[in-house]
């Protein structure tokens, strides 16, 4: 079987070069190994993991970035081959766009494409239960997410600013929100215990699954807005505030739903066991697990730009087309729209 996401998550272990491969290994014995030829990053996912300076140079020079989060999903920090941040014209447009139509252009876009694949998810989630109440009752609830789009409509992205209008369109996705994850807790087996969307630090099954899928999607979120030639500190959506990496949460909201939300819905829904520990952290089987999944999903085709694509490319494909927006080299910039 072909390796493509080399995961480190036992303490202990240490990510060395060999040949043309790398290994996870532990006291002499190889936990994981990769051919540096099909590998497409490396995912260091708990602590007390050492990397050798061979590893990481070579990582560099085949554009294979190694990832790092906490235990809880909390992606923390990333390495990549130090000239990808060159990007200077790129990198000076995205500042300048702040200040002008384009960021106003790009926030509202984003905002619809999330709302709208809210609404898809949904819809998604339906298609298995055709013939009973809950079908209708997600459809309906799908269209009450769609509404809120309507509050976007009101705003004009030519003469507003995103300082100034970004309470409105967080209003609409707000709103937005609360509809979906409502009905979300409609299709989860009671068990779980489902009480409604909680970010970080929630000790619940189904959240603690949420967050530690974005944790991964971030991973691959920041690497492409790096591949594209944007810095992903510089954002629209989501407020500036000293290490924050704004524009990796504002793009991460386009697939949210189709990557993770999808993934996590379609695990309670086969009675996934959810292992944690006494305060709430997933065990490290339930997060490797996880991980492969949402790893997996990325290969999954969608239809995009009249094709169908499979979603890791999808992902680059919008960073890269944000780019040539914020450039000026297209009129607008289209969110992702998924299907179901």
């Amino acid at each position: 079987m072909r390796i493509e996401h080399l995961i480190a998550d036992t303490f202990g272990t240490h990510i060395g070069k060999y040949s043309k491969r790398l290994k996870v290994t532990q006291n002499g014995e190889t936990l994981a190994e990769a051919p540096l030829l099909h590998l497409k990053a490396v995912w260091v996912t708990s602590n007390g993991i050492s990397i050798s300076s061979d590893a990481l140079e070579v990582c560099c020079e085949m554009g294979i970035p190694v990832h790092f989060t906490t235990k809880r999903g909390n992606a923390y920090a990333s390495i990549y081959a130090s000239g990808l941040g060159g990007t200077i014209l790129t990198r000076r447009q995205q500042l300048m766009a702040y200040y002008d139509h384009r960021g106003v252009q790009f926030a509202l876009k984003l905002a619809e494409a999330k709302i709208y694949n809210q609404s898809v998810t949904l819809k998604y989630l339906a298609k298995t239960r055709k013939d009973t109440a809950l079908h209708d009752e997600l459809h309906l609830c799908a269209a009450e997410v769609l509404d809120s789009i309507a509050l976007l409509d009101k705003i004009d992205a030519e003469i507003a600013t995103v300082d100034s209008c970004r309470n409105q369109i967080m209003a609409a996705e707000g709103q937005a929100a609360k509809r979906y994850w409502q009905a979300a807790g409609y299709v989860l087996p009671e068990h779980y215990e489902w009480p409604g969307r909680s970010g970080r630090g929630a000790t619940d099954p189904l959240n603690s699954l949420l967050n530690y899928g974005y944790g991964v999607l971030y991973g691959l979120v920041e690497q492409a807005i790096i591949l594209a030639g944007l810095d992903p500190y510089a954002g629209f959506l989501h407020a500036d505030r000293p290490g924050k990496p704004s524009l990796v949460l504002d793009l991460i909201e386009e697939f949210r739903q189709t990557v993770v939300d999808r993934t996590v819905f379609g695990l309670a829904n086969v009675n996934f066991v959810v292992e944690q520990h006494d305060d709430g952290m997933l065990k490290k089987d339930t997060r490797q697990k996880v991980a492969e999944r949402i790893l997996q999903k990325m290969d999954t085709h969608m239809r995009y730009n009249g094709k169908r694509y499979p979603l890791q490319f999808i992902i680059q494909s919008q960073a890269r087309h944000l780019a040539s927006f914020l450039r000026d080299e297209c009129d607008t910039y289209s969110g992702f729209k998924a299907t179901w």
